[in-house]
C-alpha cells in the first residue's frame, strides 16, 4: 500500500516558504499487534511548528529533515489489531503529516464523536482551548470587573481566551489584524473592544483609550511591538501569560525593543510563560470545563479549513500572514 506525506526538506532562513516542504508517495508499514492502520481526516497546523523547523534547542524537539512534519492528527482507524481500538473508531494523535500511517494503540485516544464536531478537538476541545483554559485560569487568575487584552485574539487560543474571560466577568478587549477579524471578535464573540493594528497609528495610545483603568491582565499569543504597547499600559499587579511571539518567529536578528523589566518591577506584575504540557496532570478538569462550556453555548468556536491533503504546508504559512480566523485545519 502506497501513501503521500509531507516531509521537511530543509530548513527556513527567516520566513518559511514552500520550498521547505517535499511532497512524497512512499509504502505503508505492515500493521503488528496493538497497531491500527490510520486514514488522516483533519490535521491541525500550529505556530509551535516553526519553531521545529529550526534545528535549536526548545521544549519540544526539532523537525528533522527528510522526515515528515508531525502534529495533532484526527483519524479513522481502517484496520485493527488492537483491543482497545476496532476499525470505524475516530482517534487523535500526534502523528505524522501522511494519509495513511500505522500507530500504535498506546498514542492515540479515541474521540467522543457525540459531544461536538471532531475537528473541535484539535480545537477548542484538544491543545487549543487547554491552552486557554490553564493559561487564563492558572496563570492569570480572572477576577470579576478586570481588564483583560489578548493580542493574536482572533487565532484559536485568543478567541477561546476571550470567551472564558467574559464568563468570569471580565471586560474584554481583542487585538487582531483586519476589520472583518475585529468586527467578529464582538458580534460573533463577546468581546467588549477591539483595535486592528494594522489600521492603528499608535497602538499604547488605542490601548490607553480603551482601558481607562489600565490592564489587568494580558495573555499574549503576538510578542513584539504590539507586546510593547500593551505592557506600557500594565497596571500594579496585573499577570501577564507568555503563550506565543508569533511577531518574532521569522526574525534572523534578536530585535532589541524597550526593556520591560523597570516597569514589571515597579508594578509588581507577575510574566509567566508557559506551554500547555505543564498542566498535563490537570488535563481532565480543563476538558471538564471546556466541553461543559461549549455543550451550553458560553463558549463558540471558529475554524479556518483548508481542504486537500497537500494543502498543509500553505495552511501553515498562512498562519504567519493572518490568513485564518480562529483554528487552522486542514481536511484530507
Amino acid at each position: 500500500m502506497k501513501t503521500k506525506q509531507i516531509v521537511l526538506a530543509s530548513r527556513p532562513k527567516g520566513s518559511p516558504t514552500l520550498d521547505n516542504f517535499r511532497l512524497e508517495t512512499v509504502d505503508v508499514a505492515q500493521i503488528k499487534d496493538g497497531e491500527v492502520l490510520l486514514e488522516g481526516i483533519y490535521y491541525s497546523v500550529d505556530p509551535y511548528m516553526r519553531g521545529r523547523m529550526n534545528d535549536t534547542k526548545s521544549y519540544t524537539p526539532p523537525f528533522d529533515i527528510d522526515q515528515p512534519i508531525q502534529g495533532g492528527v484526527i483519524a479513522k482507524v481502517l484496520e485493527s489489531k488492537s483491543d482497545k481500538l476496532k476499525t470505524g473508531d475516530i482517534v487523535l494523535g500526534m502523528l505524522p503529516w501522511k494519509e495513511k500511517d500505522i500507530a500504535s494503540e498506546k498514542n492515540l485516544k479515541k474521540i467522543d464523536t457525540s459531544v461536538a464536531p471532531v475537528s473541535y478537538y484539535l480545537g477548542v476541545l484538544g491543545m487549543t482551548g487547554l491552552t486557554a483554559y490553564f493559561g487564563l485560569m492558572n496563570i492569570c487568575k480572572p477576577k470579576s470587573g478586570e481588564t483583560v487584552v489578548i493580542s493574536g485574539a482572533a487565532g484559536a487560543v485568543g478567541v477561546v481566551v476571550g470567551q472564558i474571560a467574559k464568563i468570569q466577568g471580565c471586560r474584554v478587549i481583542g487585538i487582531a489584524g483586519s476589520d472583518e477579524k475585529t468586527k467578529s471578535l464582538k458580534t460573533e464573540f463577546g468581546f467588549d473592544e477591539t483595535i486592528n493594528y494594522k489600521t492603528t497609528k499608535d497602538m499604547k495610545q488605542a490601548i490607553a483609550a480603551l482601558c481607562p483603568k489600565g490592564v489587568d491582565i494580558y495573555f499574549d499569543n503576538v510578542g513584539g511591538e504590539i507586546s510593547d504597547a500593551v505592557i506600557a499600559n500594565i497596571n500594579f499587579n496585573a499577570r501577564i501569560a507568555l503563550c506565543g511571539q508569533i511577531a518574532l518567529y521569522n526574525s534572523t536578528e534578536i530585535p532589541v525593543g524597550p526593556r520591560l523589566q523597570p516597569m514589571l518591577l515597579t508594578r509588581s506584575v507577575l510574566m509567566q510563560g508557559f506551554i500547555v504540557s505543564n498542566f498535563q496532570n490537570e488535563f481532565p478538569e480543563g476538558f471538564k470545563h471546556l466541553a461543559e462550556w461549549v455543550k451550553d453555548g458560553k463558549i463558540k468556536f471558529t475554524e479556518t479549513i483548508e481542504n486537500g491533503f497537500d494543502q498543509l504546508p500553505k495552511a501553515l504559512l498562512g498562519l504567519f500572514k493572518g490568513e485564518n480566523m480562529g483554528k487552522m485545519i486542514v481536511k484530507a
